[in-house]
């Protein structure tokens, strides 16, 4: 997965419905139907998110018949929990650099 990629994945993962698809198809890959029995909006609306989350590659779509059983892409959302524990490591780094920079109070 690119850079680019992977940005528009923390992008994708930005709305909240889009948040709730992905938390639902990380139980089991599902169809458009059966998602939109567990959120508050149409299938249409589903549709339009699972089409974001499927261009920032982390869903992708398989024919089964006349339905569409969309999973979530491993790779794709590995690579976003890397950069997030990069971003993590990186923050806590800095923090543990400050903390021993920090001038010692005289008592």
């Amino acid at each position: 997965m690119d850079t680019n990629q992977a940005g528009d994945g923390w992008s994708a993962l930005a709305d909240g419905t889009r948040r709730a698809i992905v938390d639902c198809l990380a139980q089991r890959p599902q169809a458009v139907g059966q998602l939109a029995e567990q959120l508050p909006v149409s299938r249409s609306a589903v549709s339009q998110h699972l089409k974001v989350l499927k261009d920032a590659g982390l869903v992708s779509e398989q024919a089964v018949g006349t339905r569409r059983i969309y999973r979530l892409n491993p790779a794709a959302v590995a690579a976003l929990r890397d950069q997030l524990d990069t971003f993590w490591q990186r923050a806590l780094a800095a923090y543990a650099q400050v903390a021993e920079q920090a001038p010692e109070e005289d008592s």
